[in-house]
């Protein structure tokens, strides 16, 4: 199952997915290429910013979701 095939059904199932998320889950390191790609496809699919913790204190992430 490719990469894209994996994020895709994780998002169907109704879980969101940041990169950091996307790494650990699946080894995807390029994230928004894979999103792109199934956008691409014709998939809807949602982002957001969020915040998220870091060492040195927060920063903003995109999450996405459908």
């Amino acid at each position: 199952m490719t990469q894209s095939n994996q994020i895709l059904k994780y998002l169907e199932n109704g879980h969101s997915l940041t990169p950091r998320k996307a790494m650990i889950e699946f080894g995807v390191m390029r994230l928004a290429a894979r999103i792109k790609d199934l956008r691409d496809d014709g998939h809807a699919i949602k982002s957001e910013r969020v915040t998220v913790p870091t060492r040195n204190g927060t920063a903003k992430v995109a999450s996405y979701s459908f």
